[in-house]
């Protein structure tokens, strides 16, 4: 059996009573740590859950084979940071865990996705989803897309990458968008700490676009109904 499980996006505890029961469980449990990072340590994890949880570097996720010959005669957990399927690697390991006819539960978590609604910001009215990389010299992607939302008039949540140890802040995702032409004065939602109980957030422009927890995202704002415009001077 395999089971890919949602872990939430702050500590150990955000993780679901039935995610929990299910990691009990399990033979094996990985955690895949390169898509985000949570606040507490891998020990904090083990402590809580009961079991060691082993790292998942990218190369053993996205090639999938061990864990999923692994899963044909044990238990095994994939522990995702945020919702199962906010990157399109596990969506993969679930279509390919399905052609092999490995039995899978997919059991869901709060993400970035919905998480960033505590701006008040309509989560109806996002666009498409870009993330910034950190090594961005010539990449364009990323402004291209927030030019097509904002002429819909739709926000644009900008994921900021994560490499090793390294995490993009929204200060140096601002200093990107302005090289490729977004005025400096442009006004943003600087975001830090999404799932905590006190997250960093700032209703601010470009050129003041910090924050102090981590992981960060940043949106520019499309088209605002008032009641968006109420919520965001609560951060401003």
């Amino acid at each position: 059996m395999l089971y890919l499980i949602g872990i939430g996006l702050n500590d150990e505890k955000d993780i679901t009573v039935k995610g929990l029961e299910a990691v009990k469980t399990c033979d094996k449990v990985y955690l895949e740590s390169y898509t985000s990072r949570l606040s507490c340590s891998k020990e904090d994890m083990e402590s809580f859950y009961g079991k060691e949880v082993i790292l998942a570097d990218r190369a053993l996720v996205e090639d999938g084979s061990k864990i999923l010959k692994e899963a044909k005669e044990k238990n095994v957990a994939l522990l995702v940071i945020g919702d199962v399927f906010g990157a399109t690697t596990h969506v993969e390991i679930y279509i390919e865990a399905k052609k092999q006819e490995i039995p899978i539960q997919v059991i869901h978590n709060a993400s970035v996705l919905n998480a960033v609604g505590i701006t008040g910001l309509s989560l109806y009215k996002f666009g498409k989803v870009t993330t910034i990389p950190l090594e961005n010299k010539n990449i364009k992607s990323p402004y291209e897309v927030y030019l097509k939302n904002k002429e819909l008039g739709l926000h644009t949540l900008f994921l900021l990458d994560i490499k090793e140890n390294q995490l993009m802040t929204t200060d140096e995702a601002a200093e990107y968008l302005g090289r490729m032409g977004i005025p400096r004065e442009t006004k943003c939602v600087a975001v830090g700490g999404l799932g905590s109980n006190d997250p960093d957030i700032r209703y601010v422009t470009l050129d003041n676009a910090v924050v102090n927890k981590y992981p960060q995202c940043l949106i520019i704002p499309g088209e605002l109904h008032f009641k968006e415009e109420e919520a965001l001077e609560f951060f401003a």
